[in-house]
């Protein structure tokens, strides 16, 4: 990595010139900061505890070859994730968060769900994009299941990213332009081929930030920030796959304000601080479809409601 010079300022005690970057990769305890200039090293935090992520405008000093982050900028948001045992962190200040999906094998619709709700939480615009229309009934099957998303205006993106490459490219590129966006999704949804549709050679240069960043061990950072343009405007942040996404850090009274087709509904209840679970005169309940009664609410995104209330609320009533 080269040795940055970066702009500089003067510190708040008048004996440090701490220097604007920005953190593209971290693990561990070491970050890959970038300066202004576009020249990236190596930085540790001060103090024991981490706190910079993807995305993070720091200050750092230099120290030798590599450097020391003195403070984070205050985050305009910050996506993660938690369950009982910790947080995990995926980026921060950012414009969208791209899901991922594919026609097959199947997603995960109440994976999809706890995204969009973590996303709704930081106020970050979600994207939804379905990949591998070239398989037309597996495809079919899934466009369906997203209809009630579409129905709550989220974009839902059709993509087939081997089959089709340059139209879809030229698709996620007017999405993404000027924008900074993480893309998240689980394993075997294209996460890989669409970031090296976007980034040519990305996996090159993510093998090489592993190294630098665990000393020459071959470890994938757990996100990594790509400049999709020359003029370094539009960014993409890929994250690992992940198998579970954890909420626990929200307060169950807060889902049916962050789930949008549960809280167009919501206003109608009789009781301020209705549960949408069995109360009586409740605006959501009403509106959810089933044989005989149909709804605007579907039903498969109130079980996932229902599930989510009961787990965030076993969390505070053990």
């Amino acid at each position: 990595m080269a040795k940055a010079t970066g702009s500089t300022r003067r510190g708040t005690d008048g004996n440090k010139d701490l220097r604007d970057g920005l953190v593209v990769a971290s693990h561990g305890r070491h970050c890959l900061v970038e300066t202004p200039e576009g020249e990236r090293l190596i930085c540790r935090p001060r103090g024991k505890k981490s706190q910079a992520v993807v995305g993070d405008r720091v200050r750092w000093q230099p120290t030798e070859d590599e450097g020391t982050i003195e403070s984070v900028a205050e985050r305009t948001n910050l996506f993660y994730r938690q369950d009982e045992v910790r947080t995990k962190s995926f980026a921060a200040n950012l414009d969208q968060v791209l899901i991922l999906v594919a026609a097959e094998p199947e997603f995960s619709e109440t994976q999809l769900a706890r995204a969009l709700i973590a996303a709704a939480a930081e106020r970050i615009q979600p994207i939804i994009a379905l990949n591998k229309s070239d398989v037309v009934v597996p495809f079919e099957r899934a466009w369906a299941r997203l209809a009630p998303y579409r129905r709550m205006h989220h974009g839902v993106l059709p993509l087939s990213l081997k089959a089709s490459p340059d139209v879809d490219r030229a698709s996620l590129l007017k999405l993404m332009a000027g924008k900074t966006t993480l893309v998240l999704g689980p394993s075997g949804a294209g996460k890989s081929t669409l970031t090296n549709l976007l980034v040519p050679g990305a996996t090159a240069a993510t093998s090489e930030i592993s190294q630098a960043l665990n000393s020459g061990k071959h470890t994938t950072t757990s996100t990594t920030w790509y400049w999709v343009d020359a003029a370094r405007t539009t960014a993409l942040i890929d994250s690992p796959g992940f198998q579970e996404f954890g909420l626990q850090h929200l307060d169950p009274m807060q889902l049916a304000h962050l789930m949008p087709d549960i809280a167009d509904h919501a206003k109608g209840c009789k009781f301020y601080n209705c549960t949408h679970l069995h109360e009586p005169g409740c605006g959501v309940i009403a509106q959810v479809d089933a044989p005989g009664h149909p709804g605007a609410i579907n039903a498969s995104r109130y079980r996932i409601y229902t599930e989510l209330f009961a787990e965030l609320s076993r969390r505070r009533h053990p």
